[in-house]
């Protein structure tokens, strides 16, 4: 696994080297420093801005973005402004530019990783807090409690408006089946994020119009996602019970 970089006196992390985290299968693991406890993270920064489909807190929605943040915090976090503070994460590592934010109770040490004919797959699985969509229970207002399967998926290609969205779907069914295989019996977590990143439209070629997943591009991202789902949720389930809340330290 990557070395943790360091978190200086006053709380904040180092700021890494930014030119080194565009391999999103390469991510070393930063952390800070944060209610008596230091907490890892993963900063995918591509190099160049792409157009990335997200239901994250920060940054949800389709535009183009520079990054892509995933945090982990407290089970139980308690604060109502999580799109501001992951936005002062962001900054505290010196990235620029508008980007996505996602955290999660999860260990983002423990991620999964899988690459498929130039698609690049990352995710982390907490499933602490699990069931099905469909279950009769009424939904609520406000905020899940954190838990999180958090995808994150960088695919080489321009990919449509409507393909993209196909593609957060087929992100989804890739998902379900590796719980499926895993033998996790629940289609995921109430606050389960994805976030998919395409290259930037190229003059004079035509965006992939599809990306579901029996298409040429959608068959790559789900077979990576599964894979990384997968392998994150079978080590999520044989860790969380022996590293309690997966702080990395305390100060």
């Amino acid at each position: 696994m990557p070395a943790v970089a360091p978190v200086t006196p006053t709380g904040l992390p180092e700021r890494p080297d930014l030119s080194r985290l565009a391999a999103l299968d390469g991510l070393p693991l930063l952390s800070r420093a944060e209610d008596g406890a230091t907490w890892p993270m993963l900063l995918w920064v591509p190099g160049e801005s792409m157009r990335m489909i997200s239901t994250a807190v920060l940054g949800g929605g389709l535009a183009e973005r520079e990054w892509v943040l995933n945090a982990q915090v407290p089970p139980g976090y308690p604060r109502r402004d999580p799109a501001a503070h992951l936005a002062a994460m962001a900054a505290s590592l010196g990235v620029r530019g508008d980007g996505v934010g996602l955290m999660t109770a999860a260990r983002v040490a423990d991620r999964g990783c899988a690459a498929d004919d130039g698609v690049v797959a990352l995710v982390t699985a907490g499933l602490g807090v699990r069931g099905w969509a469909a279950a009769p229970a009424p939904g609520r207002p406000g905020p899940p409690p954190a838990g999180t399967v958090n995808i994150v998926v960088s695919v080489p290609v321009p990919l449509g408006d409507a393909a993209l969205v196909n593609a957060v779907a087929t992100v989804t069914e890739a998902k379900v089946q590796a719980l499926r295989d895993a033998g996790i019996d629940a289609s995921g977590t109430p606050t389960d994020a994805v976030c998919v990143a395409a290259a930037r439209p190229v003059p004079g070629r035509a965006a992939e119009p599809f990306a579901g997943p029996r298409s040429v591009w959608g068959a790559r991202i789900a077979r990576a996602v599964h894979r990384a789902a997968y392998e994150a949720c079978v080590r999520g389930e044989a860790d969380g019970g022996r590293h309690g809340d997966g702080r990395l330290s305390t100060p």
